[in-house]
């Protein structure tokens, strides 16, 4: 009876994903006084209020809601707090997909950063957007424009996190943040080399001559390794893969943790419907439907904890294997290949 429930779950998350990627939510962390309360939840850009916080963080809070991200989440902390650690003490069990201190310090950047790393070893999908941020990590988005003047007040790299994490939560799939147009700002510190800067992983605005934009949508992360490819520089890439991950996370823990029986044909029943949530994001074209996009018992991962507790599988086939559960474990594989938006063109003309 599993099979049908667990289908329909999946395909409606694949159907809505276009609906649900234009739903991301803001984390904020806000010093101040005027307010009391420690949490404060803003929803779009109609509940945000023009009092209640001191005139900088009302500033703050309206340049993340430009955004339109589906949520603001706010913890806030006395003026006099040494550190962040309450804050990300309540956000810890919290849902949300990017954080941002406006006004945050280097120092407290660097933190900030080993706070975000450390939680996404623990699989949650947190990523921030901090400033001058060497991070070197798929979580962390390194925005490092400077001389940002809007109608008259020049904000600094800092300050303005706020106003690119709300950008990032409100993007639906349809889009990257490439050339992404911020129309409110009069000027920037423009770079000689902004292609250097996005091959360092810096986020940075550019000025097209006729208006402010992204220039690509790149996280912190430089080095490549045999499992984090090219395609983990890409914030977009990074949100789909993130995404997925949740979807299959939440809908295992509903269905699965604790109400079936760990055999065989349990997880293959499982496995189906991963493939039937693949295929739907394939027809949506956020996974290119051309691409095998699949997911199978980890016969790997499966042989080895049978021999790590001292059975011989030498003679096992792959069907035994799969067949051959290991106690409340599930192996599983799989490879996906997650579209990315137009950006780079080479054109050539012969005359």
């Amino acid at each position: 009876m599993g099979l049908p429930q667990i289908n329909i779950e999946f395909i409606g998350k694949a159907e809505s994903v276009i609906t649900r990627s234009r739903q991301g939510i803001v984390a904020l962390i806000l010093k101040d006084d005027v307010q009391t309360d420690d949490t404060v939840i803003y929803k779009g850009f109609e509940d945000v209020p023009t009092e209640g916080w001191s005139q900088e963080n009302l500033d703050y809070i309206q340049k993340t809601a430009m955004g339109t991200p589906s949520k603001i989440i706010i913890e806030r902390l006395p003026t006099t707090a040494e550190n962040y650690t309450d804050a990300l003490q309540r956000l810890n069990n919290k849902r949300f997909n990017y954080l941002a201190i406006p006004g945050i310090e280097d120092k407290d950047a660097t933190t900030l950063a080993s706070w975000i790393k450390s939680r996404r070893r623990q699989k949650k999908t947190f990523k921030a957007v901090l400033p001058n941020s060497e991070a070197n990590h798929e979580g962390i988005i390194n925005f490092t424009t400077t001389g940002i003047k809007v109608d008259g007040k020049e904000y600094t790299t800092s300050e303005y996190t706020c106003r690119i994490a709300g950008i990032l939560a409100g993007l639906p799939f349809t889009r990257s943040s490439t050339y992404y147009e911020l129309n409110e700002i009069d000027s920037i510190t423009e770079l000689e080399d902004p292609d250097a800067a996005v091959d360092n992983g810096e986020l940075i605005l550019i000025n097209d001559g006729e208006v402010i934009k992204i220039g690509r949508g790149v996280n912190s992360l430089t080095t490549l390794t045999g499992v984090k490819t090219e395609d983990f520089k890409s914030i977009r890439i990074m949100e789909v893969q993130d995404m997925v991950k949740d979807d299959i996370q939440t809908t295992f823990d509903k269905y699965y943790i604790g109400k079936l029986n760990n055999t065989y044909d349990n997880q293959v029943l499982f496995i189906q419907s991963v493939n039937v949530y693949y295929a739907g994001l394939g027809d949506q074209e956020i996974l290119d439907p051309k691409f095998d996009n699949s997911a199978e018992v980890n016969v790997k991962k499966q042989r080895a904890a049978w021999e790590k507790i001292g059975v011989d599988t030498s003679d096992w086939d792959e069907q035994k294997v799969k067949e051959r559960t290991f106690k409340r474990n599930v192996f599983l594989a799989g490879k996906i290949k997650i579209v990315d938006a137009m950006e780079d063109l080479d054109l050539d003309i012969a005359i």
